[in-house]
């Protein structure tokens, strides 16, 4: 199906904060299936630009990366490009966390700067059950998550180890790390974050489905072991991240084919991280007896 985004529809050249009541009232059924364009003026006249460097709000260079992203994986499943869009995203888009947890700012990005994007990642394709597929709203308008273009940068903000985004890479290898885990309240503890991603890169969890049983028996021993005396964690340094956001005047664009570099607010403890790893291999363990189990019987 050919895009109703065509040479007429303009991006803006500043982002905004687009609220949630002008975002939804534009979520027309014929809009989330990809039939119709969004009504980009009523939408701009609904959205308050940002106040303050006008560096670090241009759309160019994060339009740049998802029409990139498109490209590069036409041939391949849409969420094969997560790996590779949150952590170039993250360093794109220079963020206070305060800053990000503003609904209204992905609003915007996802209905006036990507809602291409955001349709061909999430659209899919007709089939018999469903003819005509249609985006979940809350694709477009929804918790950080959810939300199409929050939780990459979200993501990214999660698995990356300071600087590093190489567990980010590793974490969008396995889809159950972006849509499972990162709702989960207890992947804020870095060392939990960094002892699954660990596991992930070592090959130990090695499916979808492991991952799932892992991240499910970590959130439920959670809720009893305290994993934060077990492993402590180091405060990130705010003034470090002050200086990587201000310093976007003068980096260099990211970079396609290589990592791009995260803040230099902290990394790990490598120490706390070996202290969760023989608990989250014990849970594991378990945790694969019980899909072995329910695979032989059939389920």
């Amino acid at each position: 199906m050919s895009s109703p985004y065509s040479d007429a529809w303009t991006v803006p050249e500043r982002l905004a904060l687009l609220p949630d009541s002008a975002a939804v009232r534009a979520l027309k059924p014929e809009v989330l299936c990809g039939s119709a364009a969004l009504p980009s003026q009523k939408l701009d006249g609904a959205a308050k630009l940002i106040s303050g460097a006008p560096l670090r709000w241009r759309t160019e260079p994060l339009r740049e990366l998802f029409d990139i992203a498109m490209e590069r994986y036409a041939e391949a499943s849409p969420a094969a490009s997560d790996a590779w869009l949150a952590p170039r995203l993250h360093a794109a888009l220079r963020l206070t966390r305060r800053e990000a947890g503003d609904g209204a700012l992905w609003n915007y990005m996802a209905l006036r700067v990507a809602p291409d994007y955001v349709l061909w990642r999430w659209l899919g394709s007709p089939t018999a059950k469903t003819p005509k597929p249609s985006v979940n709203p809350r694709r477009f308008v929804g918790p950080f998550h959810v939300q199409a273009i929050a939780r990459l940068w979200w993501a990214a903000e999660i698995f990356r180890d300071g600087a590093d985004y190489r567990p980010v890479e590793a974490a969008g290898g396995n889809q159950e790390m972006f849509n499972s885990a990162l709702r989960l309240e207890i992947f804020l503890h870095r060392p939990t974050a960094q002892t699954m991603i660990r596991m992930l890169r070592d090959g130990t969890v090695d499916s979808t489905r492991a991952a799932n049983g892992l991240i499910k028996a970590v959130n439920a021993a959670g809720s009893t072991v305290q994993f934060e005396l077990i492993a402590q964690d180091e405060p990130l340094d705010a003034e470090a991240r002050r200086h990587w956001i201000t310093d976007l005047a003068y980096a260099a664009p990211v970079p396609h084919d290589v990592l791009p570099q995260g803040p230099e607010d902290g990394s790990t403890p490598y120490m706390s991280t070996l202290a969760l790893l023989p608990l989250f291999q014990e849970m594991f363990s378990s945790a694969l007896i019980r899909g072995k189990d329910s695979t032989d019987e059939g389920d």
